[in-house]
């Protein structure tokens, strides 16, 4: 996957338990598919997948999406404190998921973190936590510390996935309210995703299932408030 697209100075970003990298097609893109396509639920909340083939995956994602775009930057997790499973891991620790930043605009130094997919073996653990805090320390933080210096960091989360809204409450993240039947999940039920709960509208298709939307978000004055030392604490956990 190539990153010279993204809006924004893009590297290497890690602590002592979890790093992230760009996601890169040869390297992550066979063993990430692997491990998460025989668990589609991992898809259930998101717009994307899931995905029948590795080069599904390969073509109408990182290639569709990802390469060309530049608002979105994807990385491959890496925990630090498990070994390498493959190959192909990278030699500091085990392929962990993906993750990235969405919507991003240098214009307006604003971005979304999204696409949180962490694998099976990896839930509730540090994992999570460490790779959301390592991207929102990289764009709020101040560019004399090393971050982007970006004005706000956005989280949008299917209003039914309480797992997604307790990872945005516990990082610090500010809930700004509810966007109903802010998305349609095409063909969503053969797909396994998980909508509303309410009836669609009069000559829908058959299959769709709509999604609201609860928004978060975190600003520089949130994260010159406390909020830098709070996900720094959650990170440490």
């Amino acid at each position: 996957m190539g990153i010279s697209n993204f809006c924004f100075p893009v590297r290497e970003l890690s602590n002592e338990r979890v790093k992230l990298v760009p996601f890169d097609t040869k390297i992550h893109a066979p063993e990430f598919f692997a491990l998460s396509s025989p668990q589609p639920s991992l898809y259930a909340h998101i717009a994307r997948g899931p995905y029948a083939s590795l080069s599904d995956f390969t073509t109408n994602f990182l290639e569709a999406v990802i390469d060309p775009s530049p608002a979105w930057m994807l990385y491959a997790v890496i925990d630090k404190t498990r070994p390498s499973c493959s190959p192909t891991d990278d030699p500091s620790g085990a392929l962990a998921g993906a993750i990235g930043y969405l919507d991003s605009s240098a214009e307006h130094l604003i971005t979304e973190i999204g696409f949180v997919i962490t694998l099976p073996p990896f839930q509730r653990t540090h994992v999570t936590s460490n790779a959301v805090g390592l991207l929102l320390q990289y764009a709020l933080d101040s560019p004399e510390r090393g971050g982007l210096g970006l004005r706000r960091v956005q989280w949008k989360a299917n209003s039914v996935n309480a797992a997604s809204r307790k990872v945005a409450e516990r990082m610090g993240f500010v809930y700004e309210g509810m966007t109903r039947w802010e998305r349609v999940f095409r063909d969503g039920v053969n797909k396994g995703k998980v909508g509303n709960g309410r009836g669609v509208p009069p000559g829908a298709k058959e299959g769709d299932l709509g999604r609201d939307t609860a928004n978060f978000g975190i600003s520089w004055e949130e994260w010159g408030d406390g909020g830098r030392e709070r996900v720094r604490g959650v990170m440490e956990r």
